[in-house]
């Protein structure tokens, strides 16, 4: 019985069926359902942030499953290939079905350690965006390799799904803004204090403002403490991204593809006044097209 599949053997249905490529699929009736592919190859595609990892399995062009683990740079390979071990089985996935990988991280320790990690466990050496791989990205900016991977792999993906010009937010420990000109440009944009971050400094700097969690009130105007502090985090951030998408559009002389992602994008967007494409995986898909574009440098 393949790896992740052990316990889950009295579940098989009795259907099976067969893919284009001619393997034969079975179907589980598990909390954690997935196909199970034979010669079906499946991809990894990480996203390292500051605060968390992305992990997303992308098979036959689709994505399958979605999953976060901590970001901790003090980790080492052994102890990432245990996490990633682990939410592989979760998912049902054999090591053995992936045929590759890629990776985009602003924590630069974490380049070189999940790599080993995802080697340890598939023996197969992943991508990792940075200099030297193909992106097809125009970056007009006064030192380009200043900019970070995260908003390179993001770029991808947008210009890829949207029209341009595009603004595109990523809500993460920073919430970073990104700006695509007409002609496809990456031309700059502005880093703002993470929502999760400015709360958390707020609440520790402040005596008598507690620690909340994220959820919008009912009303704008709060009428207790954890109420006021969700409404500014919430309603503020929703306004701040409709004004510098608004300043935007005046800077460029046009109108533009607005686009939020990230972790905190979901709680946001639905109180945003303009209209804001909500993609919360834009940056798997980024990563997706990026190794499809760099097959051929693909080590073995």
């Amino acid at each position: 019985m393949p790896f992740g599949y052990a316990q889950w053997d009295c579940k098989l249905r009795a259907n099976a069926c067969i893919c284009s490529e001619g393997c034969q699929k079975y179907f589980f009736d598990s909390l954690f359902a997935r196909k199970k592919v034979g010669a079906c190859a499946m991809i990894l595609a990480i996203d390292i942030g500051n605060t968390n990892i992305v992990l997303g399995g992308i098979e036959n062009g689709r994505q399958v499953f979605s999953a976060r683990c901590a970001s901790d740079r003090n980790k080492t390979e052994d102890e990432y290939a245990l996490t990633i071990q682990g939410i592989l089985q979760m998912r049902g996935v054999d090591p053995r079905e992936i045929e590759g990988g890629i990776l985009s991280s602003v924590v630069p320790i974490l380049r070189t350690v999940v790599p080993k990690a995802v080697y340890q466990l598939t023996g197969k050496e992943i991508l990792v965006v940075g200099s030297g791989l193909k992106t097809g990205l125009n970056i007009r900016m006064d030192n380009p390799a200043q900019l970070g991977s995260d908003m390179v792999v993001d770029a991808v993906a947008a210009l890829a799904k949207y029209p341009a010009p595009i603004v595109f937010f990523d809500m993460g420990t920073a919430t970073t803004m990104s700006v695509i000109d007409a002609a496809g440009s990456y031309i700059g944009g502005a880093i703002i204090p993470g929502l999760r971050v400015s709360v958390d400094a707020l609440s520790a700097r402040a005596a008598q403002l507690p620690y909340i969690n994220f959820a919008a009130p009912a009303r704008l105007i709060g009428s207790n403490t954890v109420d006021c502090m969700q409404s500014g985090a919430i309603y503020g951030c929703a306004s701040m991204i409709d004004g510098m998408v608004d300043r935007v559009e005046a800077e460029l002389g046009q109108p533009v593809t607005a686009i939020l992602t990230g972790g905190l994008g979901t709680l946001v967007a639905p109180h945003c006044r303009r209209e804001i494409h909500l993609e919360p995986d834009l940056l798997i898909q980024g990563l997706q097209i990026l190794y499809e574009k760099n097959q051929g440098r693909r080590k073995k």
